[in-house]
């Protein structure tokens, strides 16, 4: 699978940890930023990645700053993405099974590499459950009234 990955200074260190692993589980990883833990605006990077997702050069994206809300907020303003904030497993299967979520938010001062790791293990092997959630999210693709 085609995975963008990016996160803020807050949380690079975690981002790097989770390239290294999905690239060894077998994935093509496009690490979008930032290479250092200097000082930069997650919405910088949500606008990056949310643009992956959109052009479909990614077929799913790793959203990761401190708490993991800044950058879900600024991915989801990109009507092609549906960016979900978990910090559970339970939390990232239902978002791909009932919301087809194809961005995982997660925040590195919340939760740690194993369980950022069972998170995205979740997200990545659910699959969409289509039926009755197929019409609440077309709306959501959708720009807003």
């Amino acid at each position: 699978m085609r995975i963008a990955i990016a996160s803020d200074h807050a949380a690079v260190e975690l981002k790097a940890q989770l390239a290294d692993w999905l690239r060894a589980a077998g994935h093509d990883v496009a690490d979008l930023g930032p290479m250092t833990a200097d000082r930069v605006d997650y919405p910088d990077f949500g606008y990056k990645l949310a643009t992956a997702i959109a052009s479909g050069s990614a077929e799913r994206g790793v959203a990761l700053c401190g708490s993991g809300i800044g950058i879900s907020i600024a991915v989801n303003r990109n009507h092609a993405c549906r960016a979900a904030l978990v910090s559970e497993p339970l939390s990232a299967a239902l978002a791909r099974e009932h919301n087809d979520a194809n961005v995982i938010a997660m925040g590195a001062r919340v939760i740690g590499p194993d369980m950022a790791k069972a998170c995205l293990e979740a997200f990545l092997s659910t699959d969409f459950g289509g039926g009755r959630h197929a019409d609440r999210v077309a709306k959501l693709t959708s720009p807003a009234l």
